[in-house]
């Protein structure tokens, strides 16, 4: 199947949705589709920024959107506020033990990583 991949008007075209490169989101699609590849162990560590505690989850298997839903139950767990980005979910304080309990119920093999 061959497509427009280039319009003297536009430049670039995309070949999939058919518009100009610089509109497309195609790729940010297809990123948010799929799920990270790593080695199955999710790992949950403590950091300091600006010298307040901060528990951080990494290496979980989700999509964007599941990892969001994941990161609110997490939180409300905690009884903290948080973030989920960069593949990773971010909680203010230590909570370290709770959220290694929750994430052991729903299956998941949980490491304690870093201090």
């Amino acid at each position: 199947m061959a497509g427009l991949v280039y319009d003297s008007a536009h430049g670039r075209m995309c070949p999939r949705c058919r518009k100009p490169q610089a509109k497309c989101r195609c790729a940010e699609q297809i990123a948010a589709a799929t799920r990270p590849v790593g080695d199955g162990i999710v790992r949950v560590r403590r950091e300091l920024r600006n010298g307040k505690p901060l528990t951080v989850v990494l290496g979980l298997p989700l999509r964007a959107d599941e990892l969001t839903e994941l990161a609110r139950k997490l939180k409300q767990g905690c009884g903290s506020g948080g973030t989920a980005k960069d593949g990773q979910i971010e909680i203010q304080g230590d909570h370290r033990d709770k959220v290694v309990a929750t994430l052991q119920g729903a299956g998941y093999t949980v490491k304690l990583a870093g201090g």
